[in-house]
């Protein structure tokens, strides 16, 4: 994507919606800014990145400052016409030169603090998501060379107010706003325009000649595929919270196999007959995993563990420590099930497999053996 691209707004209706950028984008910058001025000594009002998906942006720099060997500076936060609870706060960086090589990043105040399992971050951690780890590293160890090291602080004075309006409390993460972002930026973008673009990467893949699909809900999924199964992203398509649209399409266009992987936060929806797995439709994945839980013959004691639970992850464990990790090879036939019965009518239904894994890359549960689901894909 060319910075010119970033510069186009997205059209809806008529209307110019403009692009923005995350907080993962903002704290990157914010730390290669400060990294800079330390090592030129002088203050610096302007800043570029190159983000994940490629985009090239230019940020002016709020509040520099340098002190001996430790330099602070902030990003605004800009999410373009889709606005969230943290667009216009500042992101701050605080990046201290160390003679250990080692670069360290932590969280500081307005910073969430991980407090559960369950969300890819162990309890303890701050709220900064792997992809601005990735990055907030990256660029500061361009800045400061391979022998330096650094401590990184990233903070936000506004974040625990501004948390307030998230669901990050309700995820686990305390005292904060998180750091967020697998691309860095921002697109506006209605649900109908957003499906229509997820559908026509599935038309690109059929005109070359595919026949079998893997849809993800997100990077994860394609992330997993690709690592996991030993499978190229050529096959990979992200359906979001689409599912059933996009299982739709997919049979219009004559896919003759679809298979479903991801995180059971998403998937587990589908094994209740819920085809958009948005939380603001349907959230039924506790209520989803008790009732299976009982028809495998589940005690009480832990149908009660898990409905109290507030992410599938932390329901796993309780899952796994019970003996019952065969509930997800029962949900991931259940999955296959559900999309049967949805394309009851189809003349030549294709083969549908669900793969769900973990967090820590692990295979939860399939359909069938995941060595037969992926015998047949093109890679």
């Amino acid at each position: 994507m060319s910075e010119q691209a970033f510069d186009d707004p997205v059209w809806h209706h008529g209307k110019a919606l403009r692009k923005g950028y995350t907080t993962g984008s903002c704290a990157t910058a914010a730390a290669k800014v400060a990294a800079l001025m330390v090592l030129r000594q002088h203050l610096i009002h302007q800043v570029s990145i190159v983000t994940p998906s490629g985009v090239t942006l230019r940020l002016n720099v709020e509040n520099p400052h340098i002190e001996g060997m430790q330099g602070v500076a902030a990003i605004r936060k800009d999410g373009g016409d889709d606005v969230d609870a943290t667009h216009g706060m500042l992101i701050f960086a605080r990046v201290t030169l160390t003679d250990d090589g080692a670069i360290m990043l932590h969280g500081g105040p307005g910073i969430g603090t991980v407090t559960r399992k369950g969300i890819g971050l162990a309890p303890g951690e701050a709220a900064i998501n792997r992809t601005p780890r990735q990055t907030i590293e990256a660029a500061v160890r361009e800045v400061i060379g391979p022998t330096r090291g650094a401590q990184v602080e990233i903070f936000a004075p506004e974040g625990e107010a501004r948390a307030k309006k998230t669901y990050n409390g309700r995820l686990g993460i305390q005292g904060g706003i998180s750091i967020l972002g697998t691309t860095g930026i921002v697109t506006p973008m209605s649900e109908e325009s957003w499906k229509r673009s997820l559908a026509l990467e599935l038309e690109q893949k059929r005109a070359n000649g595919l026949e079998r699909v893997i849809l993800v809900p997100g990077n994860h999924g394609e992330r997993f595929v690709r690592e996991q199964l030993g499978c190229c992203g050529e096959q990979v398509v992200t359906m979001s919270n689409f599912v059933g649209y996009m299982i739709e399409e997919a049979v219009r266009l004559g896919f003759r196999q679809i298979v479903l992987v991801g995180h059971p936060g998403k998937l587990i929806k589908i094994a209740a007959g819920i085809f958009h797995t948005h939380s603001h439709i349907a959230d039924a994945r506790m209520e989803t995993l008790v009732a299976h839980l009982a028809l495998l013959g589940a005690p009480y004691a832990l149908l009660l563990a898990v409905s109290e639970c507030d992410t599938t992850e932390a329901a796993a464990e309780h899952i796994e420590a019970a003996g019952f990790s065969h509930l997800f090879p029962h949900l991931a036939q259940r999955i296959c099930l559900r999309i049967e019965e949805m394309l009851r009518f189809t003349h030549t239904p294709p083969q549908c497999d669900a793969i769900m894994f973990s967090f820590d890359n692990k295979v939860l549960g399939s359909n069938r053996p995941v060595a037969a689901i992926t015998a047949a894909l093109q890679c």
